[in-house]
Formats: C-alpha cells, sequence, structure tokens
C-alpha cells in the first residue's frame, strides 16, 4: 500500500490524536484570502478534517476532493450538518472537477503526496484568476524542552525504527513560482502540545512510516519510545511550528 493510502485503514484514531492546527493560521488565511460567504473553497485531501472546520465556518461554497474511502466516508459524515459543506471521494490528480474553479485551493500537508508537476499545475488551472493557493504544514521540536528525552528517543529510532519503505517524500513548495504563480509568501505561527506516554504512542501510530513498521520492530520500538517518556517524568513536550506558505494566481 503507497503511504498517502495508509492512513485510511486509521480513520478514528487519525481524526482522535492528529493534531490541529492554530487558530492564528486560520484567522491569517481567512484575511489574506478575504474569504466569506460569496467565495468558493477547495481542500486537497481533508483526512478527518483537522483543518476544515474554520474555513466551512466562514461560509463559503466548500468542496474536498479526500482519496481514502473511510476517510471520505467518517469526514462526510462528521460536517454533514454544515450545508456549504461537500466532499468527493477521488484522486486530485485524476477527479474531473468539469467546468469549477476555486478562489482558494489548500492543503494541510496533503499536497506533498502529490507530485510536483502535478500538484501546481492542476491547482493553478483550476484557480480562478487573482485566486490563491495555501499550502499548511507543522513542525513539532521536541528536544528543545528536554534534549535528554531526545537524546534517548534518537536511540530508540537508532535501533529498532526500520521501515521497510523509508518516507522520503517531499516537495519544494517555493517551486510553485515555476508554474505560474506569483507573490509567494511565507507564514510562521507557534504552538505547543503535551503528552503522557501512552498518549504520545498512540500520537506516533498515525505517522504512515510507523504504521507499516513490522514486527519485532515494531513492538521493540514502541515499548522503548514509552519507557524513555516514562523515564522523564511521563512527559513530553513539543514546540510546534505551523508554516503558511501563500501565492497568487495572477
Amino acid at each position: 500500500m503507497e503511504f498517502r493510502k495508509i492512513f485510511d485503514t486509521i480513520p478514528e484514531k487519525f481524526d482522535k490524536w492528529r493534531p490541529k492546527y492554530c487558530k492564528e493560521a486560520f484567522d491569517n488565511i481567512i484575511s489574506y484570502t478575504q474569504l466569506d460567504c460569496h467565495k468558493s473553497v477547495l481542500e486537497i485531501g481533508p483526512g478527518t478534517g483537522q483543518a476544515t472546520e474554520p474555513i466551512l465556518q466562514t461560509g463559503c461554497n466548500y468542496l474536498a476532493v479526500e482519496l481514502g474511502e473511510h476517510l471520505f466516508e467518517f469526514t462526510r459524515n462528521k460536517f454533514k450538518s454544515y450545508e456549504n459543506f461537500h466532499i468527493v471521494n477521488g484522486d486530485f490528480e485524476t477527479y474531473d472537477f468539469g467546468d469549477s474553479k476555486f478562489d482558494l485551493i489548500y492543503s494541510a500537508a496533503t499536497i506533498q503526496w502529490i507530485p510536483e508537476s502535478v500538484a501546481f499545475s492542476r491547482s493553478f488551472k483550476l484557480l480562478k484568476s487573482g485566486g490563491y493557493l495555501v499550502m499548511m504544514l507543522m513542525y513539532g521540536d521536541y528536544k528543545t524542552p528536554n534534549e535528554a528525552l531526545y537524546n534517548e528517543i534518537q536511540k530508540v529510532y537508532q535501533e529498532y525504527f526500520c521501515p521497510e519503505t523509508p518516507y522520503t517524500q517531499k516537495l519544494v513548495y517555493e517551486n510553485a513560482v515555476n508554474y505560474g504563480f506569483t507573490d509567494f509568501q511565507e507564514r510562521k505561527f507557534y504552538s505547543k502540545r503535551e503528552y503522557n506516554a501512552e498518549s504520545y504512542i498512540e500520537y506516533l501510530g498515525t505517522h504512515c512510516d510507523h504504521i507499516v513498521l513490522q514486527e519485532p520492530y515494531k513492538s521493540l520500538f514502541f515499548d522503548g519510545i514509552r519507557t524513555s517518556i516514562l523515564n522523564h517524568g511521563n512527559k513530553i513536550e513539543f514546540n510546534d511550528t505551523v508554516i503558511l506558505y501563500l501565492t497568487r494566481k495572477p
């Protein structure tokens, strides 16, 4: 199974444990794009909606395209009370949007799974003139809050983290300007998270390259992570950086 489809095997767990993006990031998107009930929006791969509701609450005409069948069903049910919410089960790379054009296309990390040439060229084609492409991602730093714990966890990774297929996906967001986009910007926002040993194990279990770990490494890896956190007061803290990449179709 390719990595981008693995999350479809755990929709309930994914919804419970994947972190949400901070309010300040959404406020910035809404202000920057002047999003309101008169605008049309496409979200690429919402998963279970970690970045969906703040956009829905603007009253915009919202459409999501979700690859995973189980994620699609989960998210359709989750937001069914919103009259402006629409979702289709399909692949952004190939889905036929007909004559639809959007004022905003956005993605919370999902766009990284799409080949650059498709991600940027399709987004450009689907946007109205003057429309925006917004890409979000989150970096978590647990080294700064507790370097000793970080070093102990790194030893566990070195010894037991042996996925059969390493995760190597990387999108160069700045390359959007090579496909006709202009006014490329990067904005950063900061937030914090905290877990105990058990909740952190649950969270790690929603990462694609961790899900596919095989035994005996899988049990040894998660046991090692659990023990490390318990050895440091049963707490692991994150300083998160939420990054927005914003760009526009002329």
